[in-house]
């Protein structure tokens, strides 16, 4: 295992050598049965409703996906299909959804992937910080959303926690830090108090770096910064954006430390429970909404960016000596070795075929 981890680390931090952090979906199903179904296909069938829902901000990517979603099986169903769909927290926060997912009095949650580690260990796999870093957003989905190895692992862990994998949208942008502190070194996030997600892999991250990292809901977040109960947080630009944090925030950090990745599932019970062509028209609404959402994602979070500089925030970019330094600091090996012992060879099969993608 401690080779393992090694082979791991040492394969993030060689991609670092040759790619710029700066540069830089739907699952196995997602991809099968997605032909185009006529609404004549459903008319003996009975009206279903699911109840779907997100915590992301006003307007971010996940409520759109989300949304999409739910008006693309509306449409390909005739209406015979619908999702009832509660964006922005309306419903709890991310562990209070993924109860309910769990217990199937929510059918569908779109969330980032930290919040379900507790219930899916390996979904750890993505908090390896900065494993993604070097790779498109092209080559990242087709690892996320094709049909290899990586997927269909992550599809058995999902089954085996009661829900069922619909797909992740991303495009190869990631989470970024921001403060009211000038983090130009690694030493200036000592001591820095950094909200994070309920997520004890990112709250090692943070750590390890000598920060204070204090996990709180998002609906709390702003008032948090106002008031000076955390100096810091770490979202995607989008967020950043949308919450107005530029507000109570002076600078935006290129951090790149996690993918931005929004996933969709489904409690399984709920899915199996559909009808096939139920289940296909969900498919294709996913698949659907991802080929509509992914080509803009990378040119958003460049122009969030401009956004909140013209607000007047300061970006703070890296160059590679950074990152060598992070990766290189004994507590964040620790937790590569942490993460590795949680998901196994899952880690080594993503790197590797995500190598194999970018070729």
């Amino acid at each position: 295992m401690k080779k393992s981890m090694r082979k791991l680390a040492s394969a993030v931090l060689a991609g670092l050598m040759v790619a710029s952090l700066t540069a830089c979906g739907g699952g196995d199903d997602a991809k099968k049965d997605t032909k185009s179904a006529g609404k004549g296909d459903f008319a003996n069938l009975k009206e279903v409703e699911l109840i779907g829902a997100d915590t992301s901000a006003k307007d971010a990517i996940g409520q759109k996906f989300g949304e999409a979603v739910a008006k693309n099986v509306a449409d390909i169903t005739g209406g015979k299909l619908k999702i009832d769909y509660h964006p922005n927290g309306e419903l709890g926060d991310d562990e209070d959804l993924i109860r309910q997912l769990k217990s199937n009095d929510i059918q569908i949650v779109v969330c980032q992937m930290a919040p379900l580690t507790a219930v899916i260990p390996e979904t750890a796999v993505f908090d390896l910080p900065m494993s993604f870093a070097k790779y498109k957003g092209d080559a990242i989905d087709k690892v996320l959303n094709g049909n290899g190895e990586f997927n269909k692992k992550l599809s058995a862990a999902y089954d085996k926690a009661g829900l069922h994998y619909l797909g992740i949208l991303q495009n190869g942008t990631f989470r970024l830090t921001t403060a009211n502190r000038d983090l130009k070194t690694v030493d200036d996030y000592k001591g820095l108090k950094i909200r994070t997600m309920s997520n004890k892999n990112h709250m090692d991250f943070w750590s390890a770096l000598g920060a204070n990292p204090t996990p709180l809901a998002f609906s709390e977040l702003y008032f948090a910064l106002q008031s000076g109960t955390v100096d810091a947080e770490e979202n995607a630009s989008d967020t950043i954006v949308n919450s107005n944090f530029n507000e109570v925030q002076k600078y935006l950090a290129d951090t790149n430390h996690i993918l931005y990745a929004n996933q969709m599932a489904i409690n399984k019970k709920a899915y199996d429970s559909l009808d096939p062509a139920y289940q296909k028209a969900l498919n294709q609404a996913v698949k659907q909404a991802m080929d509509e959402l992914r080509p803009i994602l990378e040119k958003v979070d460049k122009d969030n960016k401009d956004i909140l500089k013209k607000r007047g925030m300061t970006e703070i970019t890296y160059d590679k000596s950074f990152f060598d330094q992070v990766l290189n600091n004994e507590g964040v090996k620790a937790l590569y070795k942490k993460i590795d012992d949680q998901i196994g060879s899952l880690g080594t099969t993503l790197m590797k075929e995500l190598d194999a993608a970018s070729k």
